[in-house]
């Protein structure tokens, strides 16, 4: 026989299945959380609007670039100035300043890195070219067949042909053939104070107030001014692509930006601008390192 119910057992019973039911719904809720070191966590979901958790990456500061060190580019320093860089570098500033899409040529930052060559020309001022005359590779079974003798003979490289006989007695070839320039003295005083590598930078050539100033050989002025610390009112002429030369302190230029000299003219009056004397401070640069204008300047 079934026993019945009281009504105190029916309460007893609900409540523990209540307490049951939440027991089980507190162990779900109450799951672990997994702890991840955050060097290993990955990238944070992002939505619209909202930032990652990585910052963002910039440009290099101060134009820096993976250029910086190579050849054929330089690192700006404290005090330079787009003239200087192109009188220390062999270029006309103009030149620099198109080839590195300068706004503002008196803007260049400590750090940033420019372009001195021409695109196109390595650091020593070849041209970069392919290579005429390469032969063309032929393609052909591993095992030979099918190859004639006419393609076998197409495909073998082409042995490059004998140098000319030099005649005996002959002159050398010449070392520097963009030297050659029919150099002339720039003025007609004396030299009081020589060339000194690391020291002075060209010729000190003593005169009076209103001497000529002559260009030494054929070329182009690429500065005819007075925004280069230390050399008064300067004119650089630029002859080839090796050869610069500079004539600093003068009274009067008698030249402008971007004009054709020819060898002797007048381009300037002797003067004491920025020195403590009268003077002409002449350098000849090869590629923009200062030589001894002695060198390439005719005997007296």
């Amino acid at each position: 026989m079934n026993a019945v119910s009281s009504p105190g057992s029916t309460l007893a019973w609900v409540a523990t299945v209540a307490l049951l039911l939440a027991g089980c719904a507190t162990g779900i809720n109450r799951a672990p959380v997994e702890q991840r070191d955050s060097g290993s966590r990955g990238p944070a979901a992002t939505t619209p609007g909202s930032a990652p958790d990585t910052p963002a990456m910039v440009p290099p500061a101060n134009g820096a670039s993976d250029n910086a060190g190579k050849p054929g580019y330089y690192s700006v320093k404290p005090g330079d100035t787009l003239i200087r860089i192109g009188l220390d570098n062999g270029q006309n500033w103009r030149d620099i300043a198109r080839w590195n899409n300068l706004d503002n040529v008196n803007l260049i930052e400590v750090g940033q890195v420019l372009r001195v060559v021409p695109p196109g020309v390595d650091a020593s001022g070849a041209v970069a070219r392919p290579v005429a005359g390469a032969a063309r590779v032929e393609t052909k079974p591993l095992d030979g067949k099918g190859a004639t003798p006419a393609a076998a003979a197409a495909s073998a490289a082409v042995p490059a042909p004998p140098p000319p006989a030099v005649p005996a007695g002959a002159p050398p070839a010449p070392r520097d053939s963009d030297g050659d320039l029919g150099w002339i003295w720039p003025a007609s005083g004396s030299v009081v104070a020589g060339f000194e590598e690391g020291r002075s930078k060209g010729l000190v050539i003593a005169g009076k107030i209103g001497d000529p100033v002559l260009a030494a050989a054929d070329g182009r002025v690429v500065y005819a001014g007075s925004g280069l610390r230390g050399y008064g009112n300067l004119i650089i002429i630029k002859h080839n692509e090796t050869y610069l030369t500079a004539y600093a302190h003068n009274q009067a230029l008698l030249v402008k930006d971007d004009q054709a000299v020819r060898r002797g003219q007048r381009i300037a009056d002797m003067g004491s601008t920025d020195a403590e004397r009268v003077q002409l401070h002449f350098e000849i640069r090869r590629l923009g390192k200062p030589m001894d204008p002695t060198r390439l300047l005719p005997p007296r």
